[in-house]
């Protein structure tokens, strides 16, 4: 490209303006060279940020490391078991209700004091039925005995059939109430 040269006529006042365009582009030389600057120390400060960020995700990453080594092996040794329960699982949340959930929590808060009274009162009394059974055969024979002999008492044989009467009403008035079904 060719530049243009000044008519000689021209050339004082071109000469007279040089002065004032040189200033003009030193002022703007100087201007550029600021922004320059302060561009240069936004990209100083946000290198700062990147390298801190980076310390950061580093020691996260350390820290993160060992904890992940951990949790791939306790998926390693579950991942079996829970892919068997998986189906009970999906039938076991498809299939409980909030109420049972609840019920479920409060039948496991009274499970301390159900444990100490199945300690206490229900396994000693457990402990003891097994002599209880001759006892009981005991009382069976004494309860046959007077049997017989309140059935040699004279008038008894009408007493018995009444009772037996009655014993035969009440058990056909309970057939019949549990084919009705029940009462709402």
């Amino acid at each position: 490209m060719r530049l243009p040269l000044p008519d000689p006529r021209e050339l004082p006042r071109v000469l007279l303006g040089l002065p004032e365009r040189v200033f003009g582009l030193l002022d703007s030389a100087e201007a550029l060279i600021g922004r320059v600057d302060a561009l240069l120390v936004r990209i100083e400060d946000t290198r700062q940020d990147a390298a801190a960020v980076v310390r950061r995700v580093d020691a996260i990453a350390a820290d993160a490391e060992p904890l992940v080594g951990r949790l791939g092996g306790l998926l390693d040794r579950l991942e079996p078991s829970l892919t068997r329960l998986e189906p009970t699982l999906r039938t076991l949340a498809d299939t409980t209700s909030p109420a049972e959930v609840a019920a479920l929590v409060t039948m496991v808060d009274h499970l301390p004091e159900l444990t100490r009274r199945l300690e206490t009162e229900v396994l000693p009394i457990m402990a003891t039925l097994g002599s209880v059974a001759p006892d009981m055969h005991d009382l069976l024979d004494v309860s046959r005995e007077l049997n017989e002999m309140l059935g040699k008492l004279p008038g008894m044989g009408r007493i018995r059939k009444r009772v037996e009467e009655q014993q035969d009403e009440q058990q056909e008035q309970e057939a019949l109430a549990e084919q009705r079904g029940p009462v709402a």
